[in-house]
């Protein structure tokens, strides 16, 4: 896994994607959290130490790399994560995972709920969970009660599209967009349909013992921002960061993948194959997009800024 730099100055000039008055945009290395680190430090604790605060807009998973957005300043910080909670910000990952097989395109319409230890997992079980569409592209899961899990507890409606890009051998090379953004949702999506994200310790767990990294990153985000030159006042802003080569890097005795840049322009070609979501998700409507594991969310804590999930 490719080293960071262990003062702020040094990684935030290094990782800089985009910054205006109200958004600083980060190219984040895998390895570090973006906040709520409680036994090491995190990207918000380190720009404090250095006299700059942040204010999460959503938080992408400590062994996730890519583009991760902050707010400059707590007054901007409400109308950035809106947009995030109403789905109005377009999200693409890329994602190697351990496994062929996957359909040329394909949507996983499968409610999130937590289990033991508040882990994410599907709301039911797993023979339950099936495929059909054309050609297979779509898998399914509907709780008997819908919002409900078998548990009792509650389910959160979760999508997720995707298109492969590139197979070998044993991997597979995949962009894949979170119509939700619920916590851990590519990771326990593509698991659950046997498809697990190459180095995800969440489903490899000697992963870390190996150092292997995470074969997910934050490539792409699209949200409005505030533009004097627009007659609406408002301009789409479309962010990239692209992984760093050891992405690719430790892939075993795969097929030699094509260069990063080739594959990038793949991934980007491959966007117009994403299948259109259905109109409502297995569940219900998803009206919000809550973490699930987070109980109260929102409920009296309005001198903090809320943070949302994103999928990674």
């Amino acid at each position: 896994m490719t080293s960071w730099p262990t003062s702020w100055p040094e990684l935030r000039a290094a990782s800089l994607v985009y910054e205006d008055e109200a958004i600083l945009a980060l190219n984040k290395p895998a390895g570090i959290s973006v906040t709520g680190e409680r036994h090491d430090t995190d990207l918000v604790e380190m720009a404090a130490e250095h006299g700059e605060r942040l204010f999460p807009v959503h938080r992408i998973d400590k062994v996730t790399s890519g583009l991760v957005l902050l707010a400059r300043e707590l007054r901007f910080h409400g109308d950035l994560t809106r947009q995030f909670n109403r789905r109005t910000v377009e999200k693409d990952y890329l994602v190697i995972t351990r496994s062929t097989g996957l359909p040329e395109s394909g949507t996983i319409d499968m409610p999130l709920t937590t289990g033991r230890k508040n882990r994410v997992r599907p709301a039911g079980r797993r023979e339950d969970i099936t495929r059909d569409g054309e050609d297979g592209r779509t898998w399914s899961l509907t709780p008997p009660d819908p919002g409900v899990e078998p548990s009792g507890k509650r389910s959160y409606p979760s999508l997720t599209t995707f298109a492969r890009v590139w197979e070998g051998a044993n991997h597979s090379f995949l962009v894949v967009r979170p119509i939700t953004g619920r916590r851990h949702q590519i990771r326990v999506h593509l698991a659950w349909i046997g498809h697990p994200i190459e180095g995800d310790p969440l489903f490899d767990r000697d992963s870390a013992e190996r150092g292997d990294r995470t074969r997910l990153h934050s490539w792409r985000l699209a949200l409005d921002v505030d533009s004097p030159h627009s007659r609406r006042g408002v301009e789409r802003r479309r962010l990239t960061a692209p992984p760093t080569e050891d992405f690719l890097a430790g892939l075993g005795d795969d097929t030699v993948p094509p260069p990063l840049g080739e594959l990038l322009e793949r991934a980007e070609a491959a966007l117009a194959g994403l299948p259109e979501p259905p109109e409502e998700p297995a569940g219900g409507p998803a009206r919000s997009d809550r973490r699930p594991g987070r109980r109260g969310a929102g409920r009296g804590r309005s001198s903090r800024p809320r943070r949302t999930g994103a999928a990674g």
